[in-house]
């Protein structure tokens, strides 16, 4: 691995970022675009950023442990915006719900594995 970019997590999550940002601004009422579709945006988009910060700090293992962390709470933080906004009726095609909520409980996983991976053999850059 030379590259963040050769993480899956770090595809998975860049795609969804995606994903999520386009469909707020085409599916989402008006009102919601600047509450809780900001809220989402930026929440997908952490998930996705902090991997990144965290991929450039690996050489310090608790340090990559903590963005990748930090990364899985984002995630977390999207399932909800993301449950808030078809509950009430803001998001209202439900395989869309189903679709990126079933991606962000995948990338959770993923990025848990993820973890644990690096606490038990650390991913270091060669000096």
């Amino acid at each position: 691995m030379t590259t963040y970019k050769d993480l899956e997590i770090y595809k998975l999550s860049h795609t969804l970022a995606v994903e999520i940002h386009k469909m707020t601004l085409k599916e989402l009422p008006k009102l919601e675009l600047y509450e809780e579709g900001s809220q989402i945006r930026r929440s997908s988009k952490s998930v996705v950023n902090t991997i990144v910060e965290g991929f450039g700090r690996r050489r310090y293992k608790q340090e990559f442990i903590q963005f990748l962390t930090y990364s899985l709470a984002s995630c977390d933080e999207t399932r909800e915006h993301l449950e808030l906004l078809f509950e009430t009726g803001s998001l209202k095609n439900k395989e869309q719900f189903t679709y990126f909520l079933s991606k962000y409980e995948e990338l959770g996983a993923k990025i848990t594995k993820f973890i644990q991976a690096v606490e038990k053999g650390h991913l270091t850059r060669k000096p």
